[in-house]
């Protein structure tokens, strides 16, 4: 299993921890800042998941007026996270 740390731009959260295991299933999805609820929500729905499964379902995710979201910035972490 391989740690992940990402730092988010343009949220709340201003960093995102994470573990991705050799079948590249997410794992132990640790959101740092923004909305404490919704961020713990994402990281529970996540937990097991398959990487591509969860960038398909959470990329493009706005937050009002921002450009990107949590879930969103998650996406970009999972990507950055499997291209190496």
């Amino acid at each position: 299993m391989k740690h992940h740390v990402y730092n988010t731009f343009g949220t709340c959260s201003e960093q995102i921890e994470f573990d991705l295991d050799d079948q590249r299933r997410l794992h132990n999805v640790v959101f740092h800042g923004g909305c404490h609820g919704n961020t713990q929500g994402v990281s529970r729905l996540v937990e097991g998941m398959e990487a591509d499964e969860a960038v398909s379902r959470l990329e493009g995710i706005l937050c009002k007026s921002k450009p990107t979201s949590c879930p969103d910035q998650l996406a970009r972490a999972i990507k950055e996270a499997v291209a190496g």
